[in-house]
């Protein structure tokens, strides 16, 4: 059988996503232009990016150095209605008023003014831009570098920095990466961390509640240090244990201190270094109060895992493994980045035995990947499917521009793709209400169509990605990073 070529595509396309959102809209009217609105899909589908990536004509150096902005889609009955709203951090505020850059960004955007006008200004911009999830009555803007933005869950305005009654200290660490807990040990929650890097690093681990009138309350706090520098953008759960990979990267601050660099800039892998894994018991869980346990890790760098789960005395984590730590240099432009010389996300399955201490590892996808996710409800334990965003091609690296669903017992897969215009994000997997089967549901994307210079929202039959709808956004949002799902609705 001959299989016909990937459909390549250009360039221009991808590239004109990177722009400025210039309007706020509040509860728009989104029709669809193909298909019709799951009437049981009621909620707000929430996404979260860099929407402002120039100012006064001087442009970030990387997408990630944006601005963050919330899009919240809405859906009651059939309809779906788009708000969205930039997140009103300290930066973003005396930036608007002075008109002009003010801040350094974390993966390379300089100051105008050259080497001397950066060096030696170590802020860091709280730009709220990588998550948004709810929590309680408050949405939470995530920027894993410092606390989260609390955001009214239905007007999206900006309520002020959240210390989360006080769990945080000023300018403490909390993740972008929370993970929900379905009730393995009694009760829903959502689990997350913060980290405090150096020779040694501590990692925090909470739990909050997420149901009832003590939604949002802190259930349990434990921290742990450990040898070494910690790069960790996610981390894993299980019903017992919470899963880091520290990364083998080694940390020069010296470039980011004189101006040159920005800090991520100044991230590379360790030669010869070795990558570790962190077990550290729950403290909801059957192994509470005692100490974590390392294993060594194979070769590879991780930003994202797929999920986690318990098997006997083994825990198997899935995570999206590149050979290398990808990143753009001072001198490169990311709009021109070439996809050909950029480290490929592969999907791996590394199983760690408790008892050996002994870690085996396997491919299980060929498919260069990113942002996959499990059913909520299978968080943490054994999952049989996972839908992720692709690359159109079976082999090689390129923009992602399809989302896949993978048998993770059998290897089958069914795939819906944007090609040759569109591109895809994150993709979201929504359980219908109600659901036994665990691929009965829906997947949510927002898609970059270079047709029309514009996103579209896209819905999918979660069973076999048959499109069930498309709707067009009246605005271009860029190429963002996360969101979440929120079920029920939210009056103002």
């Amino acid at each position: 059988m001959t299989v016909a070529p990937a459909r390549r595509y250009d360039r221009s396309d991808w590239a004109s996503a990177f722009v400025n959102v210039e309007e706020e809209l509040t509860d728009v009217a989104l029709t669809p232009v193909r298909g019709a609105v799951p009437a049981e899909l009621q909620g707000t589908f929430y996404r979260n990016g860099p929407g402002r990536l120039e100012r006064d004509g001087h442009r970030v150096h990387h997408p990630f150095d944006g601005d963050g902005m919330i899009a919240a889609m809405r859906f009651e009955n059939g309809s779906v209605s788009l708000s969205n709203r930039f997140v009103r951090t300290e930066g973003w505020l005396a930036e608007e008023k002075a008109g002009k850059v003010l801040y350094r960004g974390v993966f390379g955007s300089q100051k105008p003014g050259g080497r001397l006008a950066n060096a030696f200004d170590l802020r860091l911009k709280n730009i709220a831009n990588t998550n948004v999830v709810r929590l309680g009555d408050q949405l939470l803007a995530l920027w894993e570098a410092a606390e989260p933005h609390a955001l009214d869950p239905r007007s999206l305005e900006t309520r002020d920095l959240s210390r989360l009654d006080g769990v945080l200290k000023k300018g403490e660490a909390f993740s972008a990466h929370p993970r929900f807990d379905p009730g393995h040990n009694g009760r829903p929650c959502m689990v997350t961390f913060g980290v405090k890097t150096g020779p040694r690093s501590t990692i925090r681990v909470m739990e909050f509640a997420t149901d009832g009138p003590e939604a949002g309350t802190l259930l349990h706090d434990r921290s742990d240090s450990f040898p070494g520098f910690a790069f960790l953008h996610d981390f894993a759960i299980t019903p017992n244990w919470a899963v880091f990979l520290q990364n083998a990267i080694a940390f020069n601050p010296l470039p980011f201190v004189t101006g040159e660099k920005g800090a991520a800039q100044c991230l590379a892998s360790q030669p010869g270094g070795k990558g570790r894994f962190w077990l550290i018991p729950r403290d909801s869980g059957s192994f509470a109060g005692q100490k974590p346990r390392i294993l060594e890790a194979p070769d590879g760098f991780v930003f994202h895992h797929l999920n986690a789960f318990e098997d006997g005395d083994q825990v198997v984590v899935e995570s999206i493994v590149y050979d290398d730590f990808p990143s753009i240099g001072p001198d490169e432009d990311f709009a021109e980045v070439d996809f050909d010389k950029v480290p490929e996300g592969i999907l791996h399955r590394c199983r760690l035995d408790l008892s050996r201490e002994s870690v085996q590892t396997e491919r299980i996808s060929q498919r260069t990947c990113e942002f996959a996710m499990v059913n909520p409800e299978r968080q943490g334990l054994r999952a049989r499917f996972a839908w992720m965003a692709v690359a159109e091609r079976e082999t090689g690296n390129d923009p992602l521009q399809a989302i896949q669903k993978l048998d993770l017992h059998s290897g089958a897969t069914h795939t819906w793709s944007a090609a040759p215009r569109g591109f895809v994000s994150e993709p979201l997997m929504v359980r219908c209400p109600g659901a036994e089967a665990e691929d009965d549901g829906w997947v949510l994307d927002l898609v970059w169509n270079g047709a029309r210079a514009a996103s579209d929202l896209v819905i999918l039959n979660a069973r076999d990605l048959s499109e069930v709808a498309v709707l067009e956004l009246p605005f271009a949002v860029p190429h963002g990073l996360h969101g979440s799902w929120a079920p029920g609705l939210v009056t103002a």
